[in-house]
């Protein structure tokens, strides 16, 4: 018996994902066309890419997941020392006039990388803890030294609730969280400047409204601006006037909000949790523990990031610069959701063939 190429692929899934990249295009339209169609270029070569990773052999990245680890840090290194500074970040390397952003890119294959060491785990002993953790470690320490603090702090709690959700002790981590509130103060120091300033101004929003706390005040203006119905596509003041800063990328929830009021934060809102609802069943029918492993990990990827983005957007997290998936404006971002899907449904694909011939 055989699968039909494209049977693998939840369309169901990607019908919410269509939804969320039909109100990313139009917002992306209202505020700048060229945002609009360098989107839609980034968009179609996304869709290319997860065409040919959901059908690519999983296999072989999983076989080579030690070299795809080593091979990652060595971009994360590079980026370090050869990328493009942007108001004091280095997170992008240029290719031929393309900015890439490797610590976007590299999650889908990472999330392959560690849901294959999951899988040869045979026990769940402190060791195997304690290795986990320095597999985590080298990418956390290198993302945040560009400095990109959102995307360390979604390494590290993707990784620590999958450690959880398979079974070390409980204990262990109670005992990790309590060394890090000891350490606080070392913490402290070594953030940067500005990012201390957002954790002070999460605190006490009132205390800078022109300059540290700028951001987060603007953001939650434009969505409480837009009520029930919003002021329409383009018709945004805090966007239109660019009274909110990003409002493209980390913001641009509060754009739609604005724009389009309640009911189209709804629509958002109700789009992801469809997605989590089909990524819920695709876990329960996962064949095997990579398989298993592997979609949980891209459920909590997508789920972080939605998580920290919405907080943001209205007040109750700390602004961190993370992306909301299949909304933002950018290519890294767009790309690395897509390749996640793709490979998603590659992992799936690939176990029920095995079944169907062993049938």
């Amino acid at each position: 018996m055989k699968l039909s190429i494209f049977s693998s692929i939840d369309w169901l899934l990607m019908i919410a994902v269509s939804i969320l990249l039909i109100f990313s295009l139009t917002t992306l339209f209202s505020i700048d066309i060229s945002l609009f169609k360098s989107q839609l270029i980034f968009l179609i070569i996304s869709i290319v890419i997860f065409l040919f990773f959901s059908q690519f052999n999983y296999s072989i990245l999983r076989f080579y997941s030690i070299h795809i680890y080593i091979v990652s840090l060595v971009l994360l290194i590079a980026v370090l020392f050869l990328g493009n500074e942007t108001r004091g970040s280095v997170r992008w390397l240029e290719f031929l006039g393309i900015r890439v952003q490797f610590s976007e890119i590299l999650k889908p294959f990472l999330a392959l990388s560690l849901a294959s060491y999951l899988t040869n785990l045979k026990n769940y002993s402190f060791r195997s803890f304690l290795n986990c953790l320095i597999f985590l470690m080298p990418f956390v320490v290198l993302i945040f030294l560009q400095p990109d603090l959102g995307n360390a702090l979604i390494y590290i709690f993707v990784v620590l609730a999958i450690l959880v959700i398979y079974g070390f002790p409980f204990r262990w981590f109670l005992a990790g969280f309590a060394i890090w509130l000891a350490s606080l103060p070392f913490f402290w120091l070594i953030l940067h400047d500005y990012q201390r300033q957002r954790v002070l101004t999460f605190i006490n929003p009132s205390r800078d409204p022109l300059g540290t706390s700028y951001n987060a005040i603007q953001a939650v203006i434009a969505v409480g601006s837009g009520m029930l119905l919003g002021r329409g596509f383009g018709q945004g003041t805090q966007a239109e006037l660019r009274f909110l800063p990003e409002r493209h990328t980390d913001f641009i929830f509060a754009t739609i909000s604005e724009e389009l009021g309640f009911v189209g934060s709804i629509i958002i809102i109700s789009a992801f949790v469809f997605i989590f609802y089909r990524l819920i069943i695709i876990i329960k029918n996962s064949e095997d523990k990579f398989s298993n492993i592997f979609s949980i990990l891209v459920f909590l990827i997508i789920f972080v990031h939605f998580f920290i983005n919405i907080g943001m957007n209205i007040g109750i997290i700390p602004i961190v610069g993370v992306t909301l998936p299949f909304v933002s404006y950018g290519g890294s971002s767009l790309l690395s959701n897509f390749i996640l899907l793709g490979l998603l449904f590659a992992v799936n694909r690939g176990r029920r063939r095995e079944v169907l011939e062993i049938r």
